[in-house]
Parts: structure tokens; C-alpha cells; sequence
């Protein structure tokens, strides 16, 4: 049976602008680091690939003389964990209580793989803990138990890197021809291709202009029958998806040929 690898944040949930700034913001307010990202600010830190990695981007040796950080990079890296391990918490929370809801056609999609047998999986660079709270949020505890989920520090090397998807691809026991991922973002199109795998991108609030350069099927989300309907940017196979991707058309991407995607 085929995969379905889903991507997290901008995928599953539009949660970057909602969930993550904030929760950055506030986790640096809590450390007393003096650090604000605008919405600016972060749309320029989303293209890095992890949340550590993105707090780990503020340190200079003046902010970590002026918080009182010694100059020793083992002492960086602890505080890097204490400020993310805090934000992850933050994070969770606010999906929790219900401020970021899926982005359409999520539920209908997997419910409907899930019904033809797909096996199911998600693969982030975000903190497992945070990955799971908004899967669970998007498609409820029943489906969510259906996945298998590859998040965090599992590889090394995080997006555009394609060290997860090639993990996922391993731990599944899943040919790269027999999988499909749906992503938000070209640092995610860029890992998922590099591992060998179509892509559909649902675009987000963030990546917009971004290059998607050889996916299979760029849409504005995946959509609705009922609304919001879903509008296709960029159609090289000629699905013509309509108002909402179906099975059917991931299933005609997986047994398109090879060449007719745009590279």
C-alpha cells in the first residue's frame, strides 16, 4: 500500500505565525534573553530548519555576555535546550486550547487514506512533543494513533536536508516510488525531493513566495467540498483538483511519470 508523509507546522495546521512565534516570543520574555521576533523577523527564522537552531540563531557573544552566558559553547547549547524545552511547553498549550485549528482537507484526507489502507506518517524538524499535540488536534486521537511520527533530533541534519524523509522512508519499509508528501514549505519540497519522493505543497502563510520548483501539485490548501475550496497554483500533471484535492488525485500522482513533473 501506498505512504502518506505529512510534513507538521503549515501543513497539518497553519501554526507558525499563531503558535510558534508566540511561543518563541514569550519563552524569551520568560529567560529575561532580550529578543522580540516580529512577524518580520520571523518569517526570516522559519527558513531555518528547527526550533533549536532558530533560538541558537540569536546568540552572539554580546547577548550571551549581556544574560550572563560564559563564553563556553556547552553552556549555549544547555541554555538553547532549557529556553526550547519551555517553548515546546508554551507551544503545546496553545494547541491545546484550540488556537490552531487543521488546515482544510486534512481530516477529509486522512480519514480517507487511512479507509483505503495508506500507511500513514508525519515527518517534522519540529519537537516531537509539539508534533504530536497538533496531529492529535487536527485529526482527533483515533486517527492520530494511525501514524507513525519522525520529529526533532531524530536525524542530525534538518531540512532542506532529507534525512527524515529517508528515515521515514527506512523505518517504514516504504519504497520512495510508493510515497507521497504533502508540504508547506521549499526547505520541505527541497528534502522531500532530495530523498526521492513527490511532493504536493499546501502553500502557508509564510511561504507563499517560495520557490516550488518540482512538485508534483501546488494548491492553496488541500480543501473542502463545504469551504474553503482549494485553488491550484501550479498543476504541471494537469489534475485539475477543483475545489478539493482528492485520494484520487494523490493516487494519480504516484503513478505519474517521472518526467512530468517540473524540475
Amino acid at each position: 500500500m501506498p505512504a502518506l508523509i505529512f510534513d507538521c507546522d503549515g501543513v497539518l495546521a497553519d501554526t507558525e505565525r499563531d503558535g510558534h512565534l508566540p511561543a518563541f516570543n514569550q519563552a524569551f520574555a520568560e529567560f529575561g534573553v532580550p529578543v522580540h521576533w516580529s512577524d518580520a523577523d520571523y518569517a526570516r527564522k522559519v527558513l531555518i530548519g528547527g526550533g533549536k537552531e532558530r533560538m541558537h540563531s540569536v546568540l552572539t557573544r554580546e547577548l550571551a555576555s549581556e544574560i550572563g552566558l560564559s563564553a563556553d559553547p556547552g553552556d549555549w547549547a544547555d541554555a538553547v535546550a532549557a529556553w526550547h524545552k519551555r517553548k515546546t511547553a508554551i507551544y503545546t498549550e496553545r494547541v491545546a486550547a484550540g488556537v490552531l485549528p487543521a488546515r482544510p482537507g486534512i481530516r477529509r484526507i486522512v480519514t480517507d487514506a487511512a479507509a483505503a489502507g495508506w500507511t500513514l506518517a508525519v515527518a517534522s524538524t519540529s519537537a516531537e512533543e509539539s508534533v504530536r499535540a497538533v496531529l492529535t488536534h487536527s485529526v482527533g486521537a483515533e486517527l492520530a494513533g494511525r501514524f507513525r511520527v519522525f520529529a526533532g533530533d531524530t536525524v542530525r541534519a534538518k531540512k532542506p536536508a532529507p534525512d527524515i524523509y529517508l528515515l521515514a522512508l527506512r523505518e517504514l519499509g516504504v519504497d520512495a516510488s510508493d510515497a507521497l508528501v504533502i508540504e508547506d514549505s521549499e526547505n520541505g519540497l527541497r528534502a522531500a525531493l532530495a530523498a526521492g519522493l513527490r511532493t504536493v505543497v499546501t502553500v502557508s502563510s509564510y511561504t507563499v513566495n517560495d520557490d516550488f520548483s518540482g512538485a508534483s501539485l501546488v494548491v492553496s490548501s488541500l480543501g473542502d467540498p463545504a469551504g474553503p475550496r482549494a485553488f491550484a497554483l501550479h498543476d504541471p500533471l494537469e489534475l485539475h483538483p477543483g475545489e478539493a484535492v482528492s485520494l484520487a488525485d494523490l493516487s494519480a500522482i504516484l503513478s505519474a511519470d517521472d518526467g512530468k513533473t517540473d524540475e
